[in-house]
């Protein structure tokens, strides 16, 4: 945890002082590198859940956004590997987000 403080405390005096109209091509680079893995990161985890997610989906016959819908409805029952479909779809949800984000990144 301080660890990650530590680091948005960092982040936080760079955007303030590119908001006083600094300028660092140099960080600019930096941080496009930096984005940039983060990003092919990002994807190949999402390959990485999206696999563990067709499994689940093959063996159960049913899309993964079905059986999630159903899922948290309580339709399903308790099978424990309902819980581990429901987490892995969890974080495949979450990994997308943070590719959309970083993907974005660019853009703005």
């Amino acid at each position: 945890m301080a660890v990650q403080t530590e680091t948005l405390s960092r982040i936080h005096i760079l955007r303030e002082v590119y908001q006083q109209d600094y300028h660092s091509a140099m960080a600019d680079r930096v941080l496009d590198k930096l984005i940039d893995l983060e990003r092919g990161k990002a994807q190949r985890e999402l390959k990485e859940y999206r696999e563990i997610l067709d499994s689940f989906e093959q063996r159960h016959q049913m899309p993964s956004e079905l059986f999630y819908e159903r899922f948290q409805r309580g339709e399903l029952g308790d099978n424990a590997d309902f819980f581990e479909w429901s987490a892995m779809y969890d974080i495949w949800q979450a990994v997308q987000e943070r590719l959309a984000k970083l993907s974005g990144a660019f853009l703005q």
